[in-house]
């Protein structure tokens, strides 16, 4: 049984007889005591009693009238209230239960019933009370749940592409897939041995980061995807999360922000930023993707036409955009090229080369 001892009661009645009666009664519970309804409202600007006993013919404010301000305050509508009354009429009682009464007691009244009535309802109200913090720990619970959940989401945004995360979803695994129309870039920052040795690692990292986070807002902007980062090393590829004609293009728009962003980046450097200075390469072709490593989990793309792409940006020159000739005729008729020769491939031999114009870059 719970412990009803440090329950308060107020025991509002005009009748000083009824409220000793009232009061010896209830002699296990704390009480607060009104002789009308005035004096009840006033007491409960201050105080808040577990339960109220109220008469309803009082002089000045009835019983009917306290008990509308009290379902009309935030502070004092939860508070459960027994009518104690004369008035026995069925309409009565009705009228008192419309207006919120927990329940209703008609003079004379037998202790026993009033002493019963009163451990029911304070019963109630504690369970009520119990189930309310109960709810209230399970909201904070699924708060925290759903921000680890929002957490996760983006720890996975950052490692998967979207395709692989919805296959996670809703299957709790992903194959390899083959990509056939796809375009892949690599960047790397030029010089960047030699800048890492004169830079405080924490400053350098710092900048890094600043970089690919820009890069990964562009990629996001034109529908592509960052792979991964190797050191001053980045990776991105278009036609995996949204398969479309348009892959290549979309990656050289991307490149051209790149590049602009580095160009605007590089004439309004901030105290103790450095300049720097990038080579970017692109291909097209089929690639195969999937998750590799059983621990760490890591997603890849292989193919030749990865290898392609980075012998595109190894022989890129700073600040310039390389394509090979499996990209050029997608973007030939969209933007201006200059071709520069040709470039031998491992297990694939020579290829041409080819440099977007420099007019596409913005200067600021």
């Amino acid at each position: 049984m719970s412990d009803l001892s440090s329950a308060t009661i107020l025991i509002v009645d005009d009748s000083p007889e009824n409220i000793d009666i009232l009061g010896a009664a209830l002699v296990e519970y704390k009480k607060l005591i009104a002789l009308n309804g005035e004096k009840a409202i006033k007491i409960l600007q201050d105080k808040k009693p577990d339960l109220i006993l109220l008469d309803v013919v009082m002089p000045g404010i009835s019983g009917y009238d306290v008990i509308k301000l009290l379902k009309e305050n935030e502070a004092t509508k939860d508070i459960p209230v027994i009518f104690i009354t004369s008035l026995s009429e069925a309409q009565d009682e009705a009228k008192g239960v419309e207006l919120g009464a927990a329940d209703y007691i008609t003079k004379p009244f037998k202790t026993e019933i009033v002493k019963a009535r009163v451990k029911t309802q304070l019963l109630l109200k504690q369970q009520q009370e119990s189930l309310w913090q109960l709810n209230k720990a399970l909201m904070e619970q699924n708060e925290i749940i759903e921000s680890e959940q929002e957490k996760s989401q983006l720890l996975l945004k950052n490692i998967f592409p979207a395709k692989v995360i919805e296959d996670l979803k809703k299957y709790g695994k992903t194959d390899p897939q083959v990509y056939d129309e796809v375009s892949i870039l690599f960047l790397d920052i030029v010089g960047f041995t030699k800048l890492a040795s004169q830079i405080q690692p924490i400053d350098l990292i710092a900048e890094l980061n600043e970089i690919f986070t820009k890069f990964d807002e562009i990629v996001d902007t034109y529908s592509c995807e960052r792979i991964k980062t190797i050191g001053d090393s980045y990776m991105a590829v278009c036609g995996i999360a949204y398969p479309n004609d348009k892959h290549a293009r979309l990656l050289m728009s991307s490149a051209i922000e790149f590049i602009s962003f580095m160009k605007y980046r590089n004439q309004n450097l901030k105290s103790g930023q450095h300049r720097f200075e990038i080579r970017v390469g692109i291909n097209s072709g089929s690639v195969i993707g999937g998750v590799v490593g059983t621990r760490k989990y890591i997603y890849d793309i292989f193919g030749d036409a990865v290898n392609v792409a980075s012998r595109m940006e190894s022989n890129s020159e700073p600040m310039r955009i390389a394509i090979s000739e499996r990209t050029f005729p997608l973007l030939k008729d969209f933007y201006d090229f200059e071709e520069k020769g040709v470039v031998s491939v491992k297990g694939i031999g020579e290829m041409k080369i080819y440099f977007l114009s420099d007019k596409y870059f913005k200067y600021v």
